[in-house]
């Protein structure tokens, strides 16, 4: 193996099978700030495509779904939210793991709380609105007439969800957590019916989105779809706006972008959603406490990879500790259930 997770030989043979015009050489670079699957650029010398496979240690397994991350890319391509084009899917016979292939966008992404410190007060409200209208058009794609029948089952969407996460965080967990259990057991009592039925990114926030590096408040492509499905929408909305807080930061280094007091406020955001949707955002503190209960358990599979030293790149030493604060507040916003 080569470049960290790849083999160069191998992929140097898919690609002369299955990419028109591939110039026969690859060299490959590790993107770092992902904190889930691996995300390499790829080139030829004259093209260049980003390569994105599980990570080392996968103990999470619905959350590192290449096929299902190739799919929606593909579907959306002529929809009117922006992806890169989909190129390859690769199975397991070349890498040991699936993966898939896409074009490279060129543009900018905001992973850092300094990086979005360079931009104007009017530039950081125009890329979060901008980012909250991308969502809002997502939502508002029929899943029917881009080909994805049957990607997800929306009916029972959100007890899955609990139930799922809950059993994801019984795989990677290295320590006991009251808090974890005790958020448990409140989203389980409290799950409404779904607000409707849309497609879901899973995983929708600032460094998912590359932009226009003259215009930050355009996307040119929306990444990272291997949690996509089909679902309620505002378990999106509820995601996007959690990775604001503070307690979200250790997970990318300390610095995530998502988290810059300089983004506008959750209530505007939302309200700016609500606007462009025409959905009713009554039952958002569950899908906030929700989001939490998703990240803390993510950042506990994290931890726990690191823990076992297969992960890539730098960073991780401090994710473990974000844990207990992202379960208190999901607990927070989970006895506000109800209350409004």
């Amino acid at each position: 193996m080569t470049a960290d997770g790849l083999d160069l030989a191998a992929l140097e043979a898919f690609f002369a099978a299955r990419v028109p015009g591939f110039g026969g050489r690859l060299s490959a670079e590790l993107l770092q700030g992902g904190r889930s699957n691996l995300t390499y650029v790829l080139t030829d010398g004259r093209s260049r495509w980003v390569l994105r496979r599980p990570p080392l240690g996968g103990l999470t397994p619905s959350a590192h779904d290449m096929g299902r991350e190739y799919r929606v890319v593909a579907a959306l391509r002529d929809s009117d939210v922006p992806v890169a084009r989909a190129v390859a899917l690769g199975g397991e016979d070349v890498l040991g793991v699936p993966f898939s292939v896409v074009e490279h966008i060129d543009g900018v992404v905001f992973r850092t709380t300094e990086q979005l410190g360079k931009l104007s007060d009017d530039e950081v409200r125009r890329c979060a609105h901008g980012l909250v209208d991308v969502l809002a058009r997502l939502h508002a794609v029929d899943p029917h007439a881009v080909g994805l029948d049957g990607f997800g089952r929306p009916e029972g969407y959100l007890g899955r969800q609990v139930r799922r996460w809950h059993d994801q965080w019984l795989r990677v967990k290295t320590r006991e957590l009251p808090d974890i259990d005790a958020l448990h057991t409140r989203l389980a009592d409290t799950c409404p019916a779904e607000s409707g039925a849309s497609i879901v990114h899973g995983d929708y926030r600032i460094d998912n989105v590359i932009l226009d590096p003259d215009d930050p408040g355009t996307a040119r492509a929306v990444v990272d779809w291997e949690m996509a499905t089909l679902g309620d929408p505002l378990a999106d909305l509820g995601l996007h706006l959690v990775y604001s807080d503070p307690a979200f930061a250790p997970v990318l280094a300390g610095a995530a972008a998502s988290t810059s007091d300089r983004l506008p406020p959750v209530r505007e955001l939302a309200q700016r959603y609500a606007e462009l949707s025409g959905r009713d955002l009554g039952p958002l503190d569950f899908h906030l406490a929700l989001g939490y209960f998703k990240i803390a358990v993510i950042a506990e599979g994290i931890h726990a990879r690191y823990r076992q030293g297969l992960t890539l790149g730098s960073g991780f030493e401090a994710v473990g500790a974000a844990v207990a604060p992202l379960a208190a507040a999901g607990l927070r916003a989970a006895a506000r259930i109800g209350k409004d």
